[in-house]
């Protein structure tokens, strides 16, 4: 009989069990007025969605009450810990979020060791919520 970790692992592989990247795309920092213009967060959604991310499915929000500090995301997935992050400044930090994303879909329950996450992560964390 499989351990619980196994099946974690065989639904991990299967896909059954995703791992979600939500981006505010209403996320504007300082860049635009009002509504002006595609958003940062916008944008930020649209190259992500276009390269993709192996295992993560990437789904627009309209906000996640952050408007504060810069674009902001979110990593979320059964039975795992979810993280915001805040911060993001557009195109130029998609190499830190994906690898970020990729090492949270790696981690069986979301906790990526501090010093194994991006900096940008380490800098950046709003809010870690337990999983339900």
């Amino acid at each position: 009989m499989p351990k619980p970790d196994e099946n974690r692992e065989r639904k991990m592989l299967d896909g059954s069990e995703t791992v979600e990247l939500l981006v505010c795309i209403k996320c504007r920092g300082d860049a635009l007025p009002d509504d002006e213009g595609e958003r940062p967060g916008a944008v930020l959604h649209r190259r992500l969605a276009e390269e993709g991310v192996e295992g993560v499915r990437i789904t627009p929000v309209e906000c996640l009450s952050n408007c504060t500090r810069g674009c902001t995301v979110a990593l979320r997935g059964p039975g795992r810990w979810t993280y915001v992050y805040g911060a993001f400044e557009g195109e130029g930090d998609l190499s830190p979020l994906r690898e970020g994303a990729l090492r949270y879909r790696d981690a069986a329950d979301g906790l990526v060791p501090w010093r194994e996450r991006p900096e940008h992560f380490r800098k950046n964390c709003i809010a870690r919520i337990p999983p339900l």
